[in-house]
């Protein structure tokens, strides 16, 4: 069993609380958060999940332009209804949107305001409006993620008896904002997947068609989930509401080998023709083995003084499939893998037992930490041999990296040395910047 280990406090948080989630909404192209909780509250969430986290930006209608009802003393004491009924309307008229998603804080939730009623209102009016119940207390932004996109399926999609088109697919992946890379990633895997001939419906980020997407869901042969636990359940509550199967990959591909597995797949899975995949799949190959071939100069004359043991802290997505390519591709060597989103205790079997196989010979029991101070003692800890360590982590490690006189590279949520735009370290493409952005650190000493 992998190791857990619980503290009573959390220090250095790197997670939101549910109503994080509002920036699942924001990522959708068309779609505007409406926050009803308290002042501040949303407000942390974006410097948590966004302006520290590869300074990521914002939308329309959030950072610090998001609609909220400020919950004070006044609310607490006689309701945030009426305000939060006066909110919306005001949004309506002043934001440009196709869809307004109302997210309830722990204010709104605990005092019992009915949401459902005033969101009802406008929904009778014709208005694409509905709320989602996203209280601190049932979790953390992750799992708010989760009830966003049930909700928005539930109200907003609805029902479906016609026919599904048998190359399209849905794809559940990164958490928008939470995932540093998140806008890339999905990027590399929609281009992937149609270049092995599917269409691809991804919800969020510019290459997403936005809200017509959402509509096309139950249009889709099947839903592709390509994460360890994340968006498991969403596929399995479309299964449910519309009799869609649902293919799960635990393990984001990075690399030629992992990235061409994955395609075949999901195509011997949708039962579609090969042949373009396997064209597809020859093309990348031949592009990313030149790349890897010029790069092996590099790694055969300076390998000596290159890391050769890592650590990697973070989330379980980019855990796992950074960890299994730097293990199977590059030949590092897994020291300390510590997963830090607090995955649900159903799933942290199946999560602990990929690390069983990262390659021939190759294992390593996963630990299950939250508290920034016990990941710090436990990298402290960790025996990195004679080479220098090498630190997958988030900003949160770079003391513990300068102590040990390692190198760190943020992969995950706070990123606060990283600015990113679109970069990716997944897929064909995204595995040659993971490698560039490793040993131009180690070259250039940071």
């Amino acid at each position: 069993m992998a190791k857990q280990t619980k503290s009573n406090t959390i220090v250095h948080p790197r997670y939101g609380c549910a109503i994080g989630a509002a920036y699942t909404v924001a990522a959708i192209p068309g779609a505007v958060p409406i926050a009803n909780c308290g002042p501040g509250c949303v407000d942390k969430q974006y410097f948590g999940l966004s302006g520290s986290n590869g300074f990521q930006g914002s939308g329309v209608a959030s950072g610090g332009d998001m609609p909220s009802v400020n919950f004070g003393e006044n609310e607490v004491v006689f309701g945030g209804a009426k305000k939060l009924d006066g909110l919306i309307k005001s949004s309506l008229k002043i934001v440009k949107g196709d869809l307004f998603v109302v997210l309830t804080g722990c204010s709104g939730e605990l005092i019992g305001d009915d949401v459902a009623s005033v969101v009802k209102s406008y929904r009778n009016q014709g208005y694409n409006v509905i709320y989602a119940d996203t209280a601190g207390f049932k979790g953390n932004n992750v799992r708010g993620h989760e009830i966003v996109v049930k909700a928005i399926i539930d109200q907003y999609v609805g029902s479906y008896k016609g026919k599904r088109r048998k190359t399209l697919i849905n794809l559940w992946s990164e958490v928008p904002y939470f995932n540093t890379f998140w806008r890339g990633d999905i990027a590399e895997l929609k281009r992937v997947l149609e270049g092995a001939g599917f269409e691809v419906n991804i919800f969020f980020g510019p290459k997403s068609k936005g809200l017509s997407e959402w509509k096309n869901i139950p249009k889709a042969a099947f839903n592709l989930v390509v994460s360890p636990w994340v968006g498991v359940d969403i596929a399995k509550h479309l299964e449910q509401k519309y009799g869609q199967p649902y293919l799960h990959i635990p393990v984001l591909p990075v690399g030629e080998e992992a990235t061409s597995e994955f395609l075949r797949k999901v195509v011997e899975f949708s039962g579609i023709s090969p042949d373009k995949a396997e064209r597809f799949i020859e093309q990348e190959a031949h592009e990313y083995y030149y790349y890897l071939e010029h790069f092996a100069d590099f790694f055969a004359e300076y390998w000596f003084g290159l890391p050769s043991k890592f650590a990697a802290v973070g989330e379980s997505s980019y855990n796992i499939a950074l960890t299994k390519f730097l293990s199977d591709q590059v030949g590092l060597i897994p020291v300390r893998q510590i997963i830090t989103e607090d995955p649900p205790e159903k799933y942290r079997e199946d999560i602990s037992a990929l690390y069983h196989d990262l390659t021939d010979g190759v294992e390593i029991e996963p630990e299950y930490i939250e508290d920034g101070y016990l990941i710090e003692q436990a990298l402290y800890d960790t025996d990195f041999g004679s080479s220098v360590p090498l630190i997958l982590g988030t900003s949160w490690e770079r003391d513990i990296a300068a102590e040990r006189r390692g190198l760190l590279l943020e992969v995950g949520t706070p990123a606060t040395e990283e600015v990113v735009i679109n970069r990716s370290y997944i897929g064909y493409r995204g595995a040659l910047t993971l490698l560039e952005k490793i040993y131009t650190s180690t070259v250039g000493g940071k």
